[in-house]
């Protein structure tokens, strides 16, 4: 599976991106997350969904803010992020996992390269 994440970008605090996360290869029977990694900080957990879409997963400081969805081809999910705040400020990565959508990074097989989001104040 290779992964590729876009729609990163600059934007004001209290504003919204939208990022995608597109998928080839032996894409199917999935679950996708995404991850951010900040400045001098370890990497996070952001959101999960399932191969089905019926199941997402949030971290709490983006619930309520961040929608995570698949399309219905199920190649593409994304990450649509409002209220954005300058402490969502890192790179998003993307990655999928055969084992559900799980916080935990260690079950992700395959990663994207990452797109920046910067956020404002």
């Amino acid at each position: 599976v290779q992964l590729q994440a876009s729609g990163g970008g600059l934007v004001q605090a209290g504003g919204s991106l939208k990022l995608s996360c597109a998928a080839s290869g032996r894409t199917f029977n999935y679950a996708t997350g995404w991850f951010r990694q900040a400045p001098g900080r370890e990497r996070e957990f952001v959101a999960a969904i399932s191969w089905s879409g019926g199941v997402t997963n949030y971290a709490d400081s983006v619930k309520g803010r961040f929608t995570i969805s698949r399309d219905n081809a199920k190649t593409t999910v994304f990450l649509q992020m409002d209220s954005l705040k300058p402490e969502d400020t890192a790179v998003y990565y993307c990655a999928s996992s055969y084992t559900g959508p799980s916080k935990s990074s260690d079950v992700y097989i395959y990663w994207g390269q990452g797109t920046l989001v910067t956020v404002s104040s």
